[in-house]
Order: C-alpha cells, then structure tokens, then sequence
C-alpha cells in the first residue's frame, strides 16, 4: 500500500504542531509524524510561554491564525505583563502554563483538525530520487510520500544527554535520540553543527519552605495571548523567588573536574543568555548569589521547575548544593538537572521560505535551524508549514518583512545572518519595535492570515470591528473637548497640572501621567461611545493611547522602514556571478556567494558586507 501526501510534518514539538495544523488549514492533505503522541507541543523546560520578544512573537502566530496563544490562555495558571514600567514597544506578555495540559489541549486541536493524520514512528530518514524529494521512511518499515517534507526534530538528531560522567543517547529525558537524518542530509552537502541546551532540576513541592521565599503573583487582572476570548477555569499559582549563595557555589565548584561542560566531554556551544550555573559561577565569579525562580509545573502537582539552576553536574554534587539554598533545605527531587547536545543546520542553507537551498520541497523549523525557544519554534513551524503548502500547490512563497513581524526579523536574521550559538529572540533584534508592539500584532497580520486562509471569517469580523472601533475614537479624542471644571480634578488626582481652558482629550493624553483606561472610567461620554463594544473596550483603549502618545516615533520609524524597503525591491537574480567583482572585498564576495541574498536589502544585512560593498551592487544593477 502507498501512502501519498501533500505534506509531511516530521516531528510533534511546538514547530511541527503548528506547521501540521497551518498546512491541514489551508487545505493541504498532512501528516505528522511523531515518536510519542502523548507528548505533542511538549514543555522540555520551564511550563511558561512569551516573555520578553518572545510574547510578541506568540500574539503574532495567533493573528496571523495559529494556536499556541489559544493553548496558553486555555492553560494558564499565571499571566503577567513584563516590562510595564518601560514604554509599550517593551511590554511582552507571558504566561505560566499547566505543562499536561497544554500538551492534552493540543492533542485534542490536531484530531479535530480536517486533513490532518498523525502517524506515532520514528522517521530515519528521506526518500529522494533524482535529487527530489519524494517523502521519509520510518523505523516501522513504512514509506510515506510527499510533495514537500518539514523536518522538526528539535533536539533530537543524534542527541546526548549529560549528566556528570553519564551520557545517555536521547533527545529528552527517557527519550531515544534519533539517527539517520543527519548522516545523509551531510552526504548530499548540508554543513551539520553541534549545539547544547539545558534543563534544571524539577522538585518536590513538598519538602520545600516555601515561608523564606518572596511570593511572585500574577497579574490582578490578567490579559491574555489570543485575539479570542477563551475560557480558563484552573485554579492561579504563585511562583517563588529565592537565591544561590557562597556555599551553595561552594559546594558546585567540587564537581566542576566532573563537569562535561569543562573537561571537554561537551562539544555544542551553547546559549549565552541563559547559561547553566556552573557558567554563571565562572562567568560572574565576583557575584555571591543569583536569582532562582520557582514555577509550579501545573494546576495541582507538587512539581517545581527551579528557572536559573540548569546544570550537567553529577547528581550527588547538584542535591548538596540544592540543599543549601534558603527554603530548599530537605528538598527532593523528581528528575536531575542535565545538558544534552544535538545536531542542527546552519541556517544560511535556507531561503527566507524556509525552503533548503540544496534539495527543492524540504522544509526545517525549530531546533534544527540553531534556536531556541518554544515560541521562535512555534513561529518557524507556522512559516514552514504555509510555505510547504504553498509549495506543493506551486505557488509564491509567504515571506514576512522586518517591519511586519518580529517572526519577519527572526527568519531573516537565521537565513541572513546565520547563528554561532542558539537563537533567542530579543527586542533589540528588532529595528522597528515600536511598529511591532504586542497590542499590534492583529493590526499588522490578521489581515495577511486571512487572505491566506488561516484566520476564519469570524475572526476577522471581530478584528474589523476592533480596528474600526479604534479609529473612531482616535478620532473622538482628537475632536473630544474637556473643560476645567470636567478634567482639573482628576489630573490633581495623578499630580500633574490643571487646565485653565477648555483642552482636547489627545493633548491631555500624551501627557506621561495620564492613562487613558483612568479617564475612560471617569467620565459618562467616553462609556456611551464604547456601549455593545466593552468585549473590546481595554484593548482599544490600550491601543488608542499609544497610537496618540507615541504617534510622532510610530511615524518616524514608517518613514525609516518605508526608506530601507526600497532596497528590497531591488532584485539580485539567482544566476548573479558576485566573483566576478573585483571591486568587492573578498569576504564580502565569500558572504555574498554563500548566502545568495535575493534583494539588495538582504544583502545589506549579511555580516561583513560593508556599505561601500553595497554601493558596488547597486552601481552595477544600474541603480
């Protein structure tokens, strides 16, 4: 029997879940193919999703029409809004989530999802004919065919899990590691890396002292990820605050000649913003302590995760050390904290579809391209999985700008820059983050998902309705006057002056001290104006405020990226010989050759390819 597909998904990690369902979507006949499907969109490390960037990049994949956002606010235990001290193009969202549960409500959207089959195997490797892909082979002896393949194999590939002098091959704990694929992907010339994450300890609720902690809570009135109100009725949990101290670092630095991150036995370099506490010790060696954070792994369970205390130590070094941090005195533990390294793909090999460069219809998201992160995961799966679509149906790809989408900064920075240790997401990534605030993402993409096919007809009444709502009231706060007697009270109120005349509501909103939201409840005009629209009365509010008080950086920064684009609209053709410039440095000509930037925009971006370089292509182009 011959199985046939439009589209394979292999691997069942946030990047797979959401290329298998955007692919089903849009109309594609799909199958994913996964090793456990008790453990879809799993939570390897900390039961959280968003955060800084990264809750910007979970706001877009829904509305653009994915689920990660619908399954976090369906699964939170905790939501906060970080960075609301900070202007808005800092505020990201995130969430602590049930871990079960998000992996449970997942399993349930990919059985009900039309034109999606799942299919529990082990994938060993691709079938090609003729240099064309035409689908994978598994472990069960069984052939699957394809027009179009996307390989998500997260940390799986070749896997090893450290824990001292223990090595044990496995992509997650408990979990066989995965060969074959990276094997004959080098033979037909994908240059292979080695990278390195790590996980912390999970402890005992239970013999924990949680009394000599600071208590984190959530939001008083929590927001959510998604455009779409969802029902969450689980019970909200606190997580907890505590630190290292100088015996606790002690006690580590006696196993440090045990640690395979130190005695050569780890090869993968691994991410630098979220070092394992043996790094922090090295690295910070003047700091007597760090913080910890407890988060509870679900609703009910006893289960902790300890944010900041990853490690590959032997298990004896890291109990003791454990042992001697405030509240965590008799604590015990569930699983031991461990390193595992696998192998990725150096991310220049793709085009901005995601597409591999050296075999037509194969896709790679996640992991494999060297990030790192549920959410950069979930974002590249999106983009793989409408791309593999498209792709099998023979038409243009769907490719996201810098200025449209912090998912448009992330593929452009892996296909354009590369990466030289594991890609996390960061504001400052982003030169247009006060276009690409979180309260935006429906304005900037909802319109693009459903054209596509992902965002349904109800969804997108629903953000008309929000968009529309939001334009009348810029506009009826810039033609809206208060007098003295309505306002003066109120700005008392929150210290700043009073008005001597009549002054319209825009002006007094960019003042620093007003919220909007403050004045909204203060006066009888502003809730007749928002009467059959309250579902949505703080999102506009929210997005009202800062569409007047920033307007003058919001426009600033549209003339920029307006400016840069021309640039991208200049095309470098495929077949363009860039040795033969001799008017070009080497290293640029290198670069340029290597990467193959479609549009001098993208070849402005390729580190060490300076301006003069730039300005040697677009005299040659004829521009």
């Amino acid at each position: 029997m011959e199985f046939n597909y439009d589209v394979i998904v292999v691997g069942g990690g946030h990047a797979g879940c959401e290329a298998a369902t955007a692919a089903a979507k849009l109309g594609s006949k799909t199958l994913l193919i996964t090793m456990d499907m008790a453990k879809y969109a799993q939570m390897s490390c900390n039961p959280a999703v968003g955060g800084i960037a990264k809750g910007q990049i979970v706001r877009e994949i829904d509305a653009l029409g994915g689920w990660m956002g619908i399954i976090t606010d369906r699964t939170s235990i905790q939501f906060r809004m970080l960075n609301k001290s900070k202007g808005p193009a800092m505020w990201s969202p995130r969430a602590q989530s049930d871990r079960m549960k998000f992996s449970e409500e997942w399993r349930k959207i990919l059985e009900n999802t039309e034109n999606l089959h799942l299919w529990q195997d082990l994938v060993l490797g691709l079938i090609i004919e003729n240099n064309k892909l035409k689908g994978v082979k598994t472990k069960l002896g069984v052939n699957f065919y394809s027009k179009t393949v996307v390989l998500t194999n997260g940390t799986f590939l070749n896997g090893i899990i450290h824990i001292g002098n223990t090595q044990v091959q496995g992509g997650r704990m408990a979990e066989p590691a995965s060969k074959g694929i990276t094997e004959q992907l080098v033979s037909l010339g994908f240059v292979a890396g080695r990278m390195k994450t790590g996980t912390p300890p999970r402890l005992d609720g239970r013999s924990i002292d949680f009394s000599v902690m600071q208590e984190q809570f959530g939001d008083e009135k929590p927001a959510s990820f998604s455009y779409l109100q969802q029902e969450n009725k689980l019970k909200q949990r606190s997580c907890y605050i505590t630190y290292t101290n100088k015996e606790v670092h002690n006690t580590l630095r006696k196993g440090f000649e045990f640690s395979p991150l130190f005695n050569g036995t780890i090869q993968g370099v691994g991410p630098r913003y979220c070092p394992s506490i043996e790094d922090k010790i090295v690295t910070f060696s003047d700091k007597d302590k760090h913080q910890l954070f407890l988060e509870p792994e679900g609703e009910y369970t006893h289960e902790y995760y300890l944010n900041g205390f990853s490690s590959s130590l032997p298990l004896n070094v890291q109990l003791e050390a454990l042992r001697k941090i405030p509240g965590l005195e008799k604590v015990n533990i569930y699983r031991p904290a461990y390193a595992i390294e696998y192998d990725y793909f150096e991310p220049t090999q793709l085009t901005h579809s995601l597409e591999t460069k050296l075999i037509q219809n194969l896709f790679f998201a996640g992991q494999i391209n060297g990030t790192t992160g549920y959410e950069e995961a979930a974002a590249q799966g999106m983009v793989a999985g409408i791309n593999a679509h498209l792709k099998s149906l023979g038409a243009p790809p769907f490719i996201l700008q810098r200025d449209q989408a912090y998912i448009g900064v992330l593929v452009d920075d892996l296909v354009t820059k590369g990466v030289d240790e594991p890609y996390r997401m960061f504001t400052s990534r982003a030169e247009y983050r006060i276009l690409l605030r979180q309260d935006n993402a429906d304005e900037r993409l909802t319109e693009i998902g459903f054209k596509l096919g992902l965002v349904d007809t109800n969804r997108y009444h629903l953000y008309i309705r929000k968009r529309d709502t939001i334009n009348e009231f810029v506009k009826f706060c810039k033609e809206t006057k208060l007098k003295p007697d309505e306002i003066n009270e109120f700005l008392k109120s929150i210290n700043t002056s009073v008005i001597k005349e009549g002054t319209k509501l825009d002006r007094l909103i960019l003042r620093p001290q007003v919220k909007l939201i403050d004045i909204a409840d203060s006066f009888t005009d502003i809730h007749q104006f928002f009467k059959g629209n309250e579902d949505i009365k703080q999102d506009v509010l929210q997005t009202v405020e800062i569409k007047i008080k920033y307007d003058g950086y919001i426009e600033r920064e549209r003339i920029i990226a307006e400016k840069i684009k021309r640039l991208e609209n200049i095309v470098i053709h495929d077949s363009f010989d860039f040795d033969r410039l001799e008017s070009l440095s080497t290293e640029s000509r290198q670069k340029l050759s290597k990467i193959r930037p479609k549009t001098i925009g993208q070849a402005a971006r390729i580190p060490g390819v300076s301006p003069s370089d730039i300005n040697v292509l677009l005299v040659f182009l004829g521009r």
